[in-house]
């Protein structure tokens, strides 16, 4: 049904404008006529259109449908009829001219009744693939099929014509064009009244209490009030501003590579081929991508497009530039579409999607006629030796691509659903199947501080020394560690760090797969994270964590060679973003640490690893301090205990406000509270109560 309508209406645009322009002659003249023919079908959406949202809310969308389609099967029809029989020329132009306006006017009450029907039909999983199917036929196929056909047969007519055939006005093609128009108006009827009964609003046409007046402002409130809406209606108007440009200006733009109608009809294709392509594999293409950050990303690529076709030497180039400005366009309006059906209660959906058709049909008509009469207007001259006509057309299309990246950019800052996450980042992991998730809000008020190295670098002593150094400051402090640092990690520690030994050696280093051992850390770390980080950042205390993220990146991703980017997402994820505000990371050499930790006594899985194991860690640690030097503190593992403890006190002093003073407590001295020694083993229960000391 969708497929028949959309050819019918793409055949009469196209006859009708390709019509007008080849009566006059000179670049200036057609470009107004094309353009005028246009702007004709913009007089009903400029009068009816904001009313039409209101009809479809406040009637039964079903018989609203059917009876649209009959109206417009009868007018359709008459057209060429009225001309078979009227001896008037200016009878025939009227009455096609008041026809084409009914028309219009009744074609602005059909689309929002269909739009806001079809979510109520599709459950919501499956409206963008629903949508994809609706889009590609109305924008993708049919406007292509629609120019073949229509040069198809203009062409057999003129054949006919040299071969002193007289043609019927009934055949002829824009005559034919109009009849088929009609029946496919009538078939449409037909299928909505008798094939789908469930299309009806939430209103089922019952007895409305609220004015139209009244449903009127209130839509047009909601669409005011409603970032993610408002955000959505201006950037589709934006996207298909600057489309209608691109088709404005095609016959000059055309000109200016040197072709004709011929170039003009191929980028006329490439733009709607384009559209096609975005809308039918542009979902698959951006995977599990915030639709929100989509339509935003799609209408910027639609605003890029735009400009670099203004600096296509030649048809090849131009060609690309076309299919990119499609595809943004048409990923714009899939993604947006989707949102709009998916995020609109029903009750206002046919004003918000009438608010959204509207717009565009008049956004894209005028566009195309003001940009082809501008166009047309004016000339073209080389400057120096690029070859690149500088002209008004591509002045136009240089203007419409600008004005297309910042209306992307103003609908990313209405309806972001993902603040603080990168951008391009979140649109590569999510091509491979992993966006990134939104930080999780924390109302962080405390210091988040992470000590990390290799084997025996000495983090256990300097996370004692500089808590002790703290709490004497009156700070309030929490020492903990990963894994083990509550119940439910130090089950999951002993799992991957505890061995036994048989008769063939030490057991668990090799027990425990990679990717499995990746999954636990993980797990430790989010229940660590929620339970404990979290909590005492939003009290305001100082949190000194034994090992972090950077852990499972350097031992897991670097000595494991698993992929870092995979456990990156996955400790990001884990952990809702949490970043520390300061990384002490304290470098060794493995074979010096690890003959420190020979010395403690029996080691655990990791430490029992190869030495080239623990170079790979080594690496990985640098690797990462090296990638945000701002955030990491560097030091030799080796150097006196003392000197690290004070260079790491001068750099955490700087991201702390000035220090309570500490109370006596009536005893000479201020209230101690207990840090674990160098080496002493942590409680596997909840943080201890003496490693959280509180000052007042």
């Amino acid at each position: 049904m969708l497929s028949v309508a959309s050819l019918g209406d793409w055949l009469g645009l196209l006859a009708t404008a390709t019509f007008a322009s080849a009566q006059v002659s000179g670049p200036a003249a057609k470009g107004l006529a094309f353009g005028s023919v246009i702007a004709v079908r913009l007089l009903p959406a400029l009068v009816l259109g904001p009313l039409a949202g209101v009809m479809a809310d406040r009637w039964d969308r079903r018989y609203t449908m059917v009876i649209c389609d009959l109206l417009r099967f009868v007018l359709f029809a008459t057209i060429p009829t009225v001309a078979l029989y009227s001896t008037d020329a200016k009878i025939t132009v009227g009455w096609a001219a008041a026809a084409t306006f009914l028309i219009e006017a009744i074609t602005l009450i059909w689309i929002p009744a269909k739009d806001a029907a079809v979510p109520n039909l599709i459950p919501r999983a499956r409206l963008e693939a629903a949508n994809q199917l609706t889009l590609i036929t109305t924008y993708g196929i049919t406007p292509v099929l629609a120019a073949a056909v229509l040069a198809g047969l203009n062409q057999f007519y003129q054949w006919l014509d040299r071969s002193g055939v007289t043609v019927a006005m009934w055949a002829r093609p824009s005559s034919l064009a109009l009849y088929f128009l009609a029946f496919s108006r009538l078939a449409s009827a037909l299928v909505v009244f008798y094939g789908i009964r469930e299309i009806s609003g939430h209103n089922g046409g019952g007895k409305q209490e609220t004015s139209m007046l009244r449903q009127f402002t209130d839509g047009w409130r909601f669409i005011g009030k409603t970032p993610m809406v408002r955000g959505l209606v201006l950037g589709i108007l934006g996207a298909f501003a600057a489309g209608g440009v691109v088709i404005g200006t095609g016959q000059f733009f055309a000109l200016s590579l040197g072709g004709g109608d011929a170039t003009f009809a191929i980028l006329f294709a490439a733009i709607f081929i384009g559209l096609g392509l975005g809308i039918a594999l542009g979902p698959r293409l951006i995977g599990g991508l915030s639709r929100r950050r989509w339509f935003c990303l799609s209408i910027m690529l639609a605003g890029v497009s735009v400009g670099l076709l203004s600096l296509a030497p030649h048809l090849s180039l131009a060609v690309v530039g076309a299919l990119l400005v499609g595809s943004g366009a048409g990923m714009a309006f899939l993604s947006g579409t989707t949102l709009l059906g998916g995020e609109v209660d029903d009750e206002v959906r046919g004003r918000v999607f009438a608010v959204v058709q509207t717009g565009t049909r008049v956004v894209l008509m005028l566009a195309i006629a003001l940009s082809s009469v501008l166009a047309g207007g004016g000339g073209s001259h080389d400057v120096g030796s690029t070859g690149v006509p500088i002209s008004s057309t591509r002045v136009l299309l240089a203007v419409a691509g600008v004005l297309g990246v910042l209306a992307g950019f103003w609908a990313l800052r209405q309806m972001d659903d993902k603040p603080g996450v990168p951008l391009l980042a979140d649109l590569i992991s999510s091509m491979r199947g992993r966006p990134l998730g939104v930080a999780e809000q924390s109302a962080k008020t405390g210091v988040f501080i992470v000590f990390e190295g290799g084997e025996g670098a000495g983090k256990s002593t300097q996370i004692a020394q500089l808590a002790q150094r703290l709490l004497g400051e009156g700070r309030s402090v929490v020492v903990t560690r990963e894994p083990g640092a509550t119940e439910i990690g130090a089950r999951i520690r002993k799992m991957v760090l505890d061995t036994h030994t048989t008769a063939a050696g030490p057991v668990g280093a090799s027990a425990l797969a990679p990717r499995a051992e990746a999954l636990l850390y993980a797990a430790d770390r989010a229940h660590h994270v929620s339970t404990v980080v979290r909590p005492a950042l939003r009290r305001g205390e100082i949190v000194i964590s034994d090992r972090y993220v950077d852990s499972s990146l350097a031992y897991q991703g670097a000595g494991r060679t698993l992929p870092v980017d995979e456990i990156s997402w996955l400790s990001t994820w884990a952990t809702g973003g949490l970043k520390p505000d300061l990384v002490v990371l304290l470098d060794i050499d493995p074979q010096t640490g690890l003959a420190r930790v020979g010395r403690r006594g029996e080691a655990d899985r990791l430490e029992q690893e190869s030495v080239e194991f623990h170079e790979r860690v080594r690496h990985g640690f640098l690797d990462l301090a090296a990638a945000e030097p701002a955030r990491y503190l560097v030091l030799d593992g080796t150097r006196d205990e003392q000197e690290l403890a004070a260079e790491i006190a001068l750099r955490v002093a700087k991201l702390l406000p000035p220090p309570v003073p500490v109370a006596d407590d009536g005893a000479g001295g201020g209230t101690a509270g207990r840090v674990p020694a160098p080496g002493e083993p942590r409680s596997a229960g909840e943080i201890p109560a003496e490693l959280r000391v509180t000052r007042t």
